[in-house]
């Protein structure tokens, strides 16, 4: 008896399932961007193809819905560490939305010691090197580890900026199909997505502008700076600064002012270098509240704060290594800064 006489009628004409990048493909030609990429991330990305995770960065921005964000936010919290003039800190299996939103409306910030282990801050750091070295080895690109985002005449980012940031060292994450897929799938599955839109009661997206791959030289260019003054002061948003080695001894950390501001203050005087930068003349009166931090951080370290936070670069003369770190700014749904075009997660 021949091999289709014994299989049943329906084992004879079930057809091989179909890829999962083959049915992507068909959901976003459908619209159906969403499904498309959760269907994507249940993948390895080394897995997927490098056509399909090209693409998969394009569905991300189209995947983008405005949103009504609550009318109430942000919700008034009482301060977690009473009394702590220094920048607060947890540890990584601590951090919850209550946390970080009594840090960041009573001290500015927050420090979250050993958010990620020792293996996991070694992988990371490994692709933001292959990133960045494949990046800086060909610009046109064409390539997991870099393909640059096509952007249109009327967005906000510019192939001017995009190559300044890589003569320099950094990297938009869209701009690595494989570093994006591969990141957004470790932050989801450490739940910092979950506490960050937790916070921010609604939906999260990052950007292609404020998200960055980056290797910081030891005499990199700093400034004092508010992201609010270029971003917008009334915004939504998070950012979460992981280090990826050892900083703020002989490799460039953060310096911080470790208060909460409320807004926006004086920018492009008393020494500033640019309109948006805030001038050492003006953090010198600053200073008589309270005193600038320069923090040290461990590999895997992270650093939360939102577009109020007053911080540069802690660049300084004698620094002798480089610093690895990813910047990922999260943005509600309902306030996203759209020339800094965004990445559904």
């Amino acid at each position: 008896m021949g091999l289709l006489k014994l299989l049943s009628p329906a084992r004879r004409f079930l057809a091989p399932a179909e890829p999962a990048p083959a049915r992507a493909w068909r959901l976003a030609e459908a619209g159906r961007y969403r499904e498309a990429i959760d269907l994507l991330a249940s993948l390895p990305a080394e897995d997927i193809d490098l056509p399909t995770l090209r693409a998969l960065v394009q569905w991300r921005n189209a995947a983008f819905v405005p949103q009504s964000g609550r009318p109430d936010w942000p919700s008034s919290v009482p301060d977690p560490f009473p009394g702590t003039e220094e920048p607060p800190e947890i540890r990584g299996t601590e951090l919850t939305a209550e946390l970080l939103a009594g840090a960041i409306q009573h001290h500015g910030c927050l420090l979250v010691r050993g958010l990620i282990d020792a293996e996991q801050t070694a992988s990371l750091a490994r692709l933001v090197t292959q990133a960045i070295d494949t990046a800086q080895a060909s610009q046109s690109g064409d390539s997991p580890w870099f393909t640059p985002y096509p952007l249109g005449e009327h967005d906000g980012m510019t192939p001017a900026a995009r190559k300044f940031g890589t003569d320099s060292g950094a990297v938009w994450t869209a701009d690595s199909p494989r570093a994006l897929a591969d990141f957004i799938a470790f932050l989801k599955a450490h739940g910092v997505v979950d506490v960050i839109e937790e916070y921010l009661g609604e939906r999260a997206y990052l950007s292609i502008g404020k998200s960055t791959l980056r290797r910081v030289p030891p005499m990199a260019t700093t400034a004092w700076h508010q992201d609010g003054a270029f971003l917008g002061a009334e915004i939504r948003t998070v950012n979460c600064w992981l280090t990826l080695s050892d900083c703020g001894d002989d490799a460039a950390g953060i310096d911080l002012y470790p208060r909460r501001l409320n807004g926006l203050v004086e920018s492009g005087t008393q020494g500033a270098f640019a309109w948006w930068a805030v001038g050492d003349g003006m953090v010198e009166q600053m200073e008589k509240t309270a005193s600038i931090v320069a923090p040290r951080f461990k590999a895997g370290d992270a650093l939360l704060f939102d577009q109020l936070f007053l911080h540069r670069t802690g660049a300084r003369p004698g620094l002798t290594r480089e610093r690895l770190a990813i910047e990922s700014w999260f943005f509600a749904g309902s306030t996203f800064p759209m020339q800094q075009m965004p990445i559904a997660l």
